[in-house]
């Protein structure tokens, strides 16, 4: 098994990639995902894995394969709200070798705030689904937050989550 800084795009083998929160996890490569630029505030990181902690969830964890203690919890902004759109500019689909919109999934960051879950719909995370390349956007369009609220936390789950 490579060691967890080895990280090969298109290799043909799953690799192991250490993480704080779930220790050391085997990860096939189809969830690796180069993001060149990195994240906002995060650009020296440039490789992840999406790993999904169950079957039926709707979050995912974005693991950076370059250190254990970098992971963002993100999920699919269609699912809370239906009528978000990323709107990506022609050079954004060359320079993730995007032919169409249809190619591309996309997910934003999530954050616990006070007693809620909210969503970064200002910064959605962009991901060519075909060669698992990836850029952060950041959307214009007022009409998004970068705090929408998803969930309402109950007390005892608050405090479970700090």
């Amino acid at each position: 098994m490579p060691d967890s800084k080895e990280w090969k795009p298109n290799g043909a083998n799953d690799m192991l990639i250490d993480t704080t929160r779930f220790g050391p996890v085997e990860v096939d490569e189809s969830r690796l995902i180069e993001i060149p630029a990195g994240l906002l505030g995060f650009s020296s990181y440039k490789n992840f894995s999406l790993l999904q902690p169950d079957e039926n969830g709707v979050f995912f964890w974005l693991q950076s394969v370059e250190t254990p203690d970098l992971a963002f919890v993100v999920t699919d902004p269609a699912l809370w709200v239906p009528d978000f759109q990323a709107t990506i500019r022609k050079e954004q689909m060359e320079e993730l070798g995007l032919n169409e919109t249809g190619d591309a999934q996309v997910l934003v960051i999530v954050n616990k705030r006070d007693k809620s879950l909210t969503a970064n719909l200002q910064g959605p995370i962009v991901i060519n689904t075909a060669n698992r390349r990836a850029m952060q956007l950041v959307l214009a369009e007022k009409k998004w937050s970068t705090r929408h609220e998803l969930v309402q936390l109950t007390e005892q789950t608050a405090q479970k989550i700090a």
